[in-house]
């Protein structure tokens, strides 16, 4: 169950969430939450995301898809999965 926060999160970025239908957006866990604003949102979505989840967690959530299997690792542009690596590594540990 997402707190309200982070519905409101989808709410305000459903646009990101083209694919999911309209009643289960707000259902998505957070590995769909991070993955989406990372690869699709802009600077203010990330920023929206870091405020809700913080960027502690946002990363433990990132690395953990990622170092989940390769085919996870590929659902993240290039570009962003270097990025959040590195921002991550710098920031959140």
């Amino acid at each position: 169950m997402n707190s309200p926060e982070v519905k409101a999160l989808i709410r305000k970025y459903s646009h990101l969430f083209w694919y999911i239908p309209d009643d289960k957006k707000e259902e998505i866990d957070n590995e769909v939450l991070v993955e989406f604003i990372l690869n699709y949102g802009d600077m203010d979505a990330v920023k929206d995301l870091f405020r809700v989840l913080g960027v502690k967690e946002t990363a433990r959530v990132f690395f953990d898809s990622v170092n989940k299997s390769e085919r996870r690792k590929g659902n993240y542009q290039e570009l962003t999965m270097n990025f959040f690596t590195l921002y991550f590594s710098k920031y959140a540990h």
